[in-house]
């Protein structure tokens, strides 16, 4: 059982780890039509990000950073998942498969919780419509 301000944790987390992803993915891409996608991609998380900061702060909620060992772990997996191949299309599959947990995850949390404060679900609900959109959009560089 999770409540309003543990779902808005969540998808503080989320989308921050989408961010951190992002960036570090970006890195790595020299295609500039795919960069500016994901610099789009990157910026409509931040948006997420400052909505749900917005709304801790105004609860007096404590904000939780992701854990530095997932944050790591992440980090490692984007590093060993391009080593041999950092191709669009790699990336891509990367991206797609965060994306899609992402989507499984607030959908999970918009059936089961019902009754969240309805600014947080108008988040949630924008947050799983940005991820849909994403996997959508990088469907062109598998």
């Amino acid at each position: 059982y999770m409540n309003d301000i543990e779902i808005l944790r969540e998808i503080n987390q989320n989308s921050k780890m989408g961010m951190d992803s992002l960036t570090t993915i970006l890195k790595k891409v020299t295609d500039e039509d795919f960069k500016d996608l994901l610099n789009t991609q990157h910026n409509e998380y931040q948006n997420i990000y400052d909505r749900t900061q917005e709304l801790l702060v105004k609860n007096n909620a404590e904000m939780k950073d992701t854990p530095s060992m997932q944050k790591a772990m992440s980090w490692m997996g984007i590093q060993l998942n391009t080593a041999n191949d950092s191709s669009n299309s790699k990336l891509s599959e990367l991206i797609i498969q965060g994306n899609d947990m992402g989507v499984i995850k607030g959908t999970k949390l918009l059936n089961n919780y019902s009754f969240m404060n309805k600014e947080i679900k108008n988040i949630l609900s924008d947050f799983v419509r940005l991820q849909e959109k994403n996997i959508d959009d990088l469907k062109q560089y598998l």
